[in-house]
C-alpha cells in the first residue's frame, strides 16, 4: 500500500481540489509546475502526468497546448479530474506497473512530471520500479521532472527517499540529472527542503 493512500484512505479527491481552489481564490499562483514543463519542451509536445490526481497540472498543460495524458491511482482524485475536464485522458493504474500500451497509449512521452510529492508518497522500496516505467514511457532525450520535499515541513508523512537515493533509482533507469531547482519558478536549489529534479532518458 503506498503511503498516499495510508494517509488518505483513497477518498480525499474533493478535499485536496478544494484546498488548492481556496489557494488560487486568495490570489496564490497555482501554475508554476505547468510553467516549467512550458520551459522545457516546445507547445504541442507529448507529456504524461504521473500522479495527476485532480488534474491541476495537466488541465494547464492541456490549455497551453501541450497533448496530456494523466496516470494516478486514486480514484478520488481521478473522479475530480474526470469531472473538471472530460475531455482529458485520465486513467488509473498503479505507477509501479505502468505501461502505456496496456492502457492504449504509444509510449514517447517528451516529458513524464510528477508533482505533489509523488516519489515520497510511493509505496516504500517501490521508487526504483517507478523511476524505471517512467523511464520506459520518455522518448530518447525526453525528460523526467519531479518536485517533492525532503523533511518534514514539505511533507505530510515522515521524509522517505532521499535527493541521492533518486538519483540512484533514476540512474539505474538510465536517466541523467541536467538540473536541479528549489521551486517549480526555477530558483536555484540550495540544500533546501524541496527540490525539483530534471533527468533526461
Amino acid at each position: 500500500m503506498s503511503r498516499w493512500h495510508e494517509l488518505t484512505g483513497g477518498t480525499s479527491g474533493r478535499d485536496y481540489a478544494e484546498r488548492f481552489a481556496a489557494l488560487a481564490r486568495s490570489g496564490k499562483d497555482m501554475h508554476g509546475e505547468a510553467r516549467l514543463c512550458a520551459a522545457l519542451v516546445p507547445e504541442g509536445a507529448r507529456v504524461l502526468d504521473a500522479g495527476c490526481g485532480t488534474g491541476r497540472v495537466m488541465i494547464r498543460l492541456a490549455a497551453l497546448g501541450y497533448d496530456c495524458t494523466g496516470v494516478d491511482l486514486d480514484a478520488s482524485m481521478l473522479a475530480v479530474a474526470r469531472q473538471q475536464a472530460p475531455e482529458l485522458p485520465w486513467f488509473q493504474a498503479d505507477l509501479t506497473e505502468f505501461e502505456p500500451g496496456a492502457l492504449g497509449v504509444p509510449a514517447g512521452f517528451d516529458l513524464v512530471v510528477a508533482a505533489g510529492n509523488i516519489f515520497p508518497l510511493l509505496a516504500p522500496g517501490t521508487e526504483a520500479a517507478v523511476a524505471g516505467r517512467l523511464a520506459a514511457a520518455l522518448r530518447p532525450g525526453g525528460l523526467l521532472v519531479a518536485g517533492f520535499g525532503l523533511d518534514e515541513a514539505h511533507l505530510p508523512v515522515p521524509p522517505g527517499i532521499t535527493l541521492p537515493e533518486y538519483d540512484d533509482c533514476c540512474a539505474a533507469a538510465g536517466l541523467t540529472l541536467v538540473d536541479r531547482f528549489a521551486t517549480w519558478d526555477a530558483d536555484p536549489y540550495d540544500g533546501g527542503g524541496y527540490a525539483v529534479s530534471v533527468h533526461r532518458r
